[in-house]
């Protein structure tokens, strides 16, 4: 091994090993004894619409990728919006910035239909592969481009891939986000932790096992298949959701419209909104209400997480 390799991590001091896992961790656990309206249960949709930005940012430019990406816009958003108005559900859409130019009426018809949307990059950028400026400005251009099409600043992050660089966290508390929705270290709302130190920054957590894309992603040249038939990922999110819904905890589900907008998936996303909407004592919240909430348990917490 030279001079200017990296050691393996088995050769790694402890305080190497340490440093790593202590830079961002996850702190106070920001679960109210009950949500608002006296709900049993918090349940948070998101869809991430993404559509053409991942070949994109790849360099594929040939139509077949493209279209399927713009299966998404053309046909699953607008079938996606159908359905939440059906149930009367908010959700949070997270658009990558050159999503939002492509298709602004569809930026457009979100806001309008009274539904939040966040950053979700600037073209599905790898961010882990950015310098810190370079991360910074394309998520600039990306709240820039929402607020412009929407007439709303976006509050919230979900980061491309779901995926945290060393300068993520720096980049998301200087551009003054409210929350961030990447992270996968508990099922609840929890603060971010930085080093040891608090950040007062809500993460809602996300997990591959509440994400329609690993059950149903297609790739051509590669070994992605979809593996999953469409009414067992119905059985597995309505195990989830009665599980938070006996807790009294959240339940937080990410989609893309140009993956579950496909029609037999649609009737899974409808059967299971209609499971949940059998129970009395659910909240629908958007990610940012759902950060609100989880925010104010910050002042019921002393500074070693009990609650008074």
């Amino acid at each position: 091994m030279s001079a200017t390799e990296p050691a393996p991590a088995w050769q790694w001091p402890e305080h190497t090993w340490r440093g790593h896992v202590e830079a961002v961790r996850a702190g106070r656990r920001l679960v109210p004894r009950r949500w608002p309206g006296d709900a049993r249960v918090a349940v948070a949709l998101s869809f991430d619409s993404d559509h053409e930005t991942i070949p994109l940012r790849d360099a594929e430019t040939s139509p077949g990728r493209l279209a399927q990406g713009e299966y998404g816009s053309r046909v699953g958003a607008g079938r996606v919006l159908e359905v939440l108005a059906d149930f009367g559900a908010p959700a949070t859409f997270f658009m990558p910035g050159v999503s939002a130019l492509l298709h602004p009426g569809e930026a457009k018809d979100y806001a309008a239909a009274g539904h939040e949307i966040g950053v979700h990059g600037w073209i599905h950028e790898r961010n882990t592969l950015l310098g810190k400026e370079d991360e910074k400005a394309l998520n600039v251009r990306a709240i820039d481009a929402l607020a412009e099409l929407t007439g709303v600043r976006p509050v919230g992050i979900r980061t491309p891939s779901w995926d945290f660089s060393e300068s993520t966290l720096d980049v998301i508390r200087e551009l003054g986000f409210e929350y961030d929705s990447s992270l996968m270290a508990d099922d609840e709302p929890y603060e971010i932790v930085a080093n040891g130190a608090a950040t007062g920054l809500v993460e809602i957590p996300v997990d591959w096992i509440r994400d329609d894309a690993p059950y149903f992603t297609m790739d051509r040249y590669g070994s992605v298949r979809p593996h999953t038939r469409p009414r067992d990922v119905l059985e597995i999110w309505t195990d989830e959701f009665d599980a938070a819904h006996r807790t009294g905890g959240v339940f937080q589900l990410t989609m893309h419209p140009h993956v579950i907008g496909h029609r037999s998936r649609l009737v899974v996303l409808r059967e299971l909104l209609d499971h949940i909407g059998a129970h009395h004592d659910v909240w629908f919240a958007t990610h940012a209400e759902l950060a609100a909430t989880a925010r104010a348990e910050l002042g019921r917490l002393d500074p070693l997480g009990a609650t008074p």
